[in-house]
């Protein structure tokens, strides 16, 4: 059994086991949840008890992959295939937890530096992350957008310690203002809604505290950490199933407000 849980702005807690009664804007019959992360294991440690309740709940379940995971070798022998190796645990990993293998997406960046490739910009190389000759992680976003089209989306901190996850947060919310326009029509037809986000936290604290509360039962933790324990190229990996198994059935996420600019919204502070 999951129990969802919402803190609203006026301080009520609205608790239920039907996502539909907590989570806002629920579109019934066309939730689709799209998981970013900058690193395979991303998800997992900071959103796999609600990417698992999705799941569990027949919800439509994507998980974005940013980057090859080329830095996150531990032995000196790894340095050289360390990213297919990364990519065959991140497999497994998702397999374990449920994912169908087509929702599962890998865009193919470099890792440990995914701030040189913000943007958009055209290019006449190939590449794994090269579409309708242009490459950008604004180009892999607004085009991972319009093929899944998602209801919601679940992207690492704005206040993370970690480069790369500040660098798909932001690059993400600007891609999914892109996505719902005309621009690049080459990447698909623009979005219909704008998606309601959210962010998990990973290495860093939330910026404000979170306002979504996810409580799933033993199995689904198992579960969990049983996806945790398939990154064994990832040699701190006891030490994080420990520290995931200590916080329990209980996971969180902030709902992130995009506020757009509007000529006339200050006056009040001058009126």
């Amino acid at each position: 059994m999951t129990i969802y849980q919402r803190l609203t702005e006026d301080k009520q807690i609205i608790t239920s086991e039907n996502p539909a009664d907590v989570w806002v804007d629920w579109k019934d019959g066309k939730e689709t949840w799209l998981f970013l992360a900058p690193h395979d294991d991303d998800i997992i440690l900071g959103a796999g008890l609600t990417f698992l309740a999705a799941l569990n709940d027949g919800i439509n379940v994507h998980a974005a992959i940013t980057t090859n995971g080329e830095s996150g070798y531990c032995r000196p022998e790894h340095r050289n295939c360390i990213a297919a190796i990364r990519q065959q645990e991140a497999e497994a990993s998702f397999s374990a937890m449920g994912l169908e293998q087509d929702h599962l997406h890998f865009l193919g960046f470099h890792d440990s530096g995914v701030d040189q490739f913000t943007g958009h910009f055209f290019t006449d190389q190939p590449g794994p992350t090269v579409i309708s000759g242009a490459t950008g992680l604004q180009n892999s976003y607004t085009a991972l957008l319009r093929l899944v089209r998602p209801t919601r989306i679940f992207l690492p901190s704005c206040t993370d310690i970690h480069p790369d996850h500040r660098t798909a947060h932001n690059e993400m919310i600007i891609s999914v203002f892109h996505a719902t326009g005309n621009i690049w029509p080459e990447l698909g037809a623009p979005l219909e809604d704008f998606p309601v986000l959210y962010e998990y936290a990973t290495y860093s604290d939330f910026l404000t505290p979170p306002d979504m509360r996810t409580t799933v039962s033993e199995e689904l933790l198992e579960k969990k950490l049983a996806g945790i324990a398939a990154y064994v190229s990832q040699e701190q990996i006891g030490a994080l199933i420990e520290i995931q198994r200590q916080a329990g059935c209980k996971e969180f996420v902030r709902q992130v407000k995009f506020d757009l600019m509007t000529p006339g919204k200050y006056n009040y502070l001058f009126d």
